[in-house]
């Protein structure tokens, strides 16, 4: 959830996708069947059902910081229960029309702050799990409305390669303004999400590819859980909505233009990655799409989230590629240059 134009825009994209059953679910419902004994198979190794009353500081940190994230976003993001809570077995990011005023960046209290007009909330596996290839799921509902961002969406561990996005970004899930007029819908509605992989140069040398839902149907992310999955193995990635392919990448469709990457052929996507959730108010996405500007009445808004899980390949954790989920597609992922106002 960064720039999203190469001379620094933040980039998100789109899906298509089924739906998912409206009640909350256990990940044990979502999951495929156990590979045999000696079988590759994907077998969970982190996973947070947000049971209890409060958010598990063991596997989450909250990031606090008003910078805006790089996309003139109009929220700082806050630890506190009125934008993180967890109630009933849901995680609810709360996007609220308040001034606030916080430190500029995150991990940097006492230095320079800034004033914002919205708070929301941001959750993160920073410096507590992080993975190298693997199975990466959430079962959300997303907010509706002109100006929500809401992500799913990881980051390198370490700037192995150097700065964003010489060490790469991988957006999971990525919607803005659902519920919206959308000329170039089909339904004539935004019901579409997204995912992308972000790589290239320093910016303004940045680049990504990305994929946007068909969104044929009338039902909306809004309307339902649905699970935004990515499958990432040695030099391939793949998006899924529950459990449809939607994006396919190879390492032939990314680089990084570190020097560090020499003879690394899947760099920068062979590094530990962390994982985040958070609801953005506003930003240049959003504000560019759709109905353009921001909609102040889109607000109070909510990100709920079931639950998160992590699975890797028992059998093959080197690559992680044996137990990729193999169906046909023919897709072509976009970049940059093909993005047109929306």
């Amino acid at each position: 959830m960064r720039n999203y134009s190469v001379a620094g825009l933040c980039s998100s994209a789109a899906i298509a996708l089924a739906a998912c059953a409206a009640a909350p679910s256990t990940p044990e419902a979502e999951a495929g069947p156990a590979g045999a004994a000696g079988t590759p198979h994907w077998e969970t190794v982190w996973f947070d059902d947000f049971d209890g009353d409060s958010l598990d500081r063991e596997r989450w940190a909250p990031e606090e910081s008003c910078w805006g994230g790089g996309n003139n976003e109009r929220q700082c993001y806050t630890d506190r229960p009125a934008n993180i809570q967890v109630e009933d077995g849901i995680l609810r990011l709360i996007a609220r029309k308040e001034t606030y005023t916080g430190p500029l960046r995150a991990d940097q209290h006492g230095s320079e702050e800034r004033e914002q007009p919205y708070t929301s909330g941001k959750i993160r596996t920073r410096g507590l799990a992080d993975w190298t290839y693997g199975r990466f799921s959430a079962r959300m509902k997303l907010p509706e409305g002109q100006g929500t961002w809401p992500a799913f969406w990881m980051m390198p561990s370490a700037s192995i390669y150097g700065r964003w996005p010489l060490s790469g970004e991988i957006d999971i899930m990525e919607a803005v303004n659902l519920g919206t007029p959308c000329e170039d819908c089909p339904t004539g509605i935004e019901n579409r999400t997204s995912g992308a992989a972000h790589f290239g140069d320093v910016p303004p040398d940045n680049t990504y590819l990305f994929l946007k839902i068909p969104g044929e149907t009338p039902e909306s992310p809004a309307d339902e859980w649905r699970v935004y999955t990515l499958e990432w193995g040695a030099g391939e990635m793949q998006w899924l909505v529950d459990g449809e392919v939607f994006m396919r990448l190879d390492a032939d469709d990314w680089y990084t233009g570190s020097a560090n990457a020499d003879g690394r052929p899947y760099a920068p996507f062979d590094q530990p990655f962390y994982l985040m959730l958070n609801l953005a108010a506003g930003g240049n996405l959003p504000e560019k799409s759709n109905e353009a500007g921001f909609d102040p009445d889109s607000f109070p808004a909510e990100l709920l989230v079931d639950w998160v899980k992590v699975e890797q390949c028992a059998g093959d954790l080197e690559t992680g590629l044996s137990c990729f989920d193999r169906q046909a597609w023919a897709g072509t992922p976009k970049g940059p240059w093909e993005v047109q106002a929306r």
